[in-house]
């Protein structure tokens, strides 16, 4: 009889012990998933948005051209409830052709298709880099701005970086931009620049190139 119960109670402890083993089992995190959403042969996933004197968008020898206009252009991607609105980061690779102003103005939702950004590179006379606007101050005078230089003809490789806590930007490997948007309010610039929400390449005067543009989901 004692050993009837010794057994009865050491298969109770048994189960108990691979029952808190399949609670406490950690729950396999999928891996990021990633779209190209330009691939160098064609344009259909994005339309040309013309405010008025803006220049025509072209595919030519694999790369987008967004050739300078009066003022604002670009192109706005289309399937973009594919795509996530936090948590995610954005790579391409851009150069000025010709121009003094923007050559990637780089339009993008957070947290939702409503409330975009845009990170600005090499705007108001060719340099100044950040994201506009923030608190309703562009680029230009709130603290994600700052002074970059920029070659004509020279690729440079951007990546931004989506948190529901954070925005980062680095170019060619250098961050730039590291800012916390805790109780912070994000909005496009008023103006021409809301007709590329809510996800877009656009330049302002200025041509350039652009090229391997892709999106992946990165872990919170």
């Amino acid at each position: 009889m004692k050993n009837l119960v010794s057994l009865v109670l050491s298969s109770l402890i048994s189960l108990s012990t691979l029952g808190a083993q399949e609670t406490t089992k950690p729950v396999p995190v999928p891996e990021a998933k990633e779209w190209v959403l330009f691939d160098g042969k064609s344009l259909t996933d994005w339309e040309t948005v013309d405010i008025g004197g803006s220049g025509q968008v072209e595919l030519e020898g694999g790369l987008i051209i967004i050739n300078q206009g009066d003022s604002l252009s670009g192109i706005v991607y289309k399937k973009v409830a594919e795509l996530p609105v936090i948590n995610y980061e954005i790579n391409l690779e851009a150069k000025r052709l010709q121009g003094v102003d923007f050559f990637c103005g780089l339009t993008f939702p957070v947290g939702d298709l409503k409330t975009c950004g845009t990170l600005i590179c090499g705007g108001w006379g060719g340099s100044v880099t950040g994201i506009s606007n923030i608190d309703g101050i562009d680029a230009s005078e709130n603290s994600t701005g700052t002074y970059q230089r920029f070659e004509d003809d020279h690729w440079y490789k951007i990546r931004l970086r989506v948190t529901a806590e954070n925005l980062g930007v680095w170019i060619d490997d250098k961050q730039v931009v590291d800012y916390d948007l805790k109780d912070r309010k994000i909005s496009l610039r008023p103006g021409p620049i809301e007709s590329y929400a809510p996800l877009a390449l656009s330049t302002f005067n200025t041509s350039a190139a652009i090229k391997n543009v892709k999106l992946k989901a990165i872990k919170p």
